[in-house]
């Protein structure tokens, strides 16, 4: 009797796009962030070129949902950069708002329409 095996999924991409001219690092994210791209998150957001960068665009108007393990790792890039940055949040969605409270990353960025 052969059994089927179900295919490992395959690993979904980070919906995170960024850039930076040294002084603004514009990270652009859409789909939604879950708990197993926290690694290939924090990764990213350990960039030198975006941590050295004294202003951050989080553009998340495309972004419908974000766990809260995702959130940690925003808190937690935000929080331990080597200079603090200016921390502007664009556009997220209310789901999106409620997990940035949760994490307190609204303590420490600017949320903007």
């Amino acid at each position: 009797m052969a059994t089927e095996s179900s295919p490992t999924p395959a690993p979904r991409r980070l919906p995170v796009a960024r850039t930076t001219d040294g002084k603004v690092a514009t990270l652009i994210f859409n789909g939604a962030l879950e708990a197993q791209m926290v690694r290939p998150l924090e990764e990213q957001l350990a960039d030198p070129r975006l941590r050295h960068a004294p202003r951050w665009e989080l553009e998340m108007s495309e972004l419908t949902r974000m766990d809260l393990a995702c959130g940690y790792a925003l808190l937690r890039a935000a929080t331990t950069l080597p200079e603090p940055a200016e921390l502007h949040i664009l556009g997220a969605r209310r789901a999106v708002r409620r997990t940035l409270h949760e994490v307190r990353l609204d303590t420490v960025a600017t949320l903007e329409e």
